[in-house]
């Protein structure tokens, strides 16, 4: 028998509904959780022994990334991927209070904590705040984790510059017509701010807001199209502001919808709202979900193509054998992202995105996606792509995407025990 869980809007707050205060609550209504505990904890236990799996196969200095035909593939710190993995191991140890898993993330941490001081990349957010991050909210030992936040945060900033109002993204490299970039900014840059928010409220330092907002509120105007899909890159003219192209580096063409850039936009502008109250970032979460929930080329199970568009590739496109490949990590990152954005919304809109966070995570909780015991190495999700134009990290296991699909259970577990989604 079917158990259906009734959740009141009390049990499920809005951080900022009133767009006055981050701590106003509004009643939300009734909504139904048509999963269980026993769903959840299962697929959680699941991922705990992979995990610990992964943890007994990989060396101390290991930093996970894939598992590619029977071999681990282990990066280095500076990869921007690097915080994913102890995060991971973070958000099972809040699960399962196993101590086992706490001291396999202190032991990856404390290879990681150099990366504080690194101003070449625009990705801290990801390399230490899923990982320190869950580290201090976990364990509360400010000593051994604040200070390495908050030089996180400062070398991030650095990265900000006034005329385009943006955090410059990649130094180097070029676009596909081969021309050299000037000052790109992605969308996936998005998902650096939350780390900026929180340490600003960490250490009362406002200037990292700010710049959190002045790039939310850049990206808006100059990454979106009229149908809230968005460009991957918009690469600016540092001098003035002004924009010298909109491209995409990893997705099929330069206007189509990149899949996972449109989740990296969908989570980044719910969290946004989360932290500033500010309802227009509201609205861009919720016209973004409008996009890729009633994308005509989502798939009945909800784990989209690595790139939405691409049923309009042609045969002589070089991508076109490799079209029809699915990215479970959009999914992990749009199921999380869903479950928060529907605790600021109402009635059957947010029970709209419960019931599609829902039908995602039974997708990838079964086959082909949710890897066998030690199938793919201790990783827990199959089949994402990282990036075909670059032939990199092409349908396999992906860290990030085991990292938001164990976000995404504890946010619903979170649910069922009637507390907030978000825990800060």
């Amino acid at each position: 028998m079917k158990i259906q869980y009734y959740i009141t809007g009390a049990l499920l707050v809005g951080l900022g509904i009133q767009g006055i205060s981050c701590s106003s609550q509004k009643s939300l209504g009734s909504i139904k959780l048509e999963l269980d505990k026993e769903f959840v904890h299962s697929n959680l236990e699941d991922a705990r022994k992979q995990i610990s799996y992964l943890a007994e196969s990989i060396s101390e200095s290991d930093m996970p990334t894939t598992y590619k035909d029977g071999k681990y593939v282990n990066w280095g710190s500076t990869w921007w991927c690097s915080g994913f993995y102890p995060g991971t191991v973070l958000y099972l140890y809040e699960y399962s209070k196993d101590e086992k898993l706490l001291v396999e993330a202190k032991r990856k941490l404390k290879h990681l904590e150099k990366e504080k001081n690194n101003k070449g990349t625009h990705d801290l957010g990801f390399m230490l705040y899923c990982s320190f991050g869950n580290a201090l909210r976990l364990t509360g030992d400010s000593v051994a984790y604040k200070e390495v936040l908050s030089t996180g945060a400062a070398s991030l900033a650095t990265r900000f510059h006034e005329a385009p109002k943006t955090i410059r993204s990649w130094d180097g490299g070029k676009n596909w017509d081969g021309q050299p970039w000037t000052y790109p900014v992605i969308i996936d840059n998005m998902m650096n701010l939350e780390f900026l928010t929180e340490v600003s409220k960490m250490t009362g330092d406002k200037r990292y807001r700010d710049i959190a907002v002045r790039h939310a509120n850049t990206t808006m105007i100059n990454h979106y199209r009229k149908d809230y899909s968005s460009y991957h890159v918009v690469d600016y003219n540092p001098k003035d502001g002004s924009i010298i192209s909109r491209k995409t580096a990893q997705g099929a063409f330069d206007e189509s919808a990149w899949a996972r850039g449109q989740s990296w936009g969908l989570y980044g502008y719910t969290m946004m709202y989360r932290e500033t109250g500010d309802k227009k970032y509201l609205e861009q979460a919720r016209h973004i979900a409008q996009f890729y929930l009633n994308h005509p080329n989502l798939p009945k199970d909800l784990i989209p193509y690595w790139d939405m568009d691409q049923n309009k590739l042609t045969p002589d496109s070089k991508y076109y054998s490799q079209k029809d490949l699915r990215d479970v990590s959009t999914a992990s990152v749009t199921a999380s992202a869903l479950l928060e954005l529907a605790q600021y919304t109402r009635g059957s809109e947010s029970q709209l995105y419960i019931v599609k966070a829902e039908h995602m995570l039974r997708s990838l909780s079964s086959k082909p996606y949710k890897a066998e015991y030690k199938e793919a190495g201790g990783y827990i999700l199959k089949h994402s792509v990282g990036s075909i134009p670059h032939k990199t990290e092409v349908d396999v296991p992906l860290t990030y995407a085991d990292y938001y699909y164990v976000e995404a259970l504890i946010r619903y577990d979170r649910m069922l025990n009637g507390e907030k989604v978000i825990k800060q």
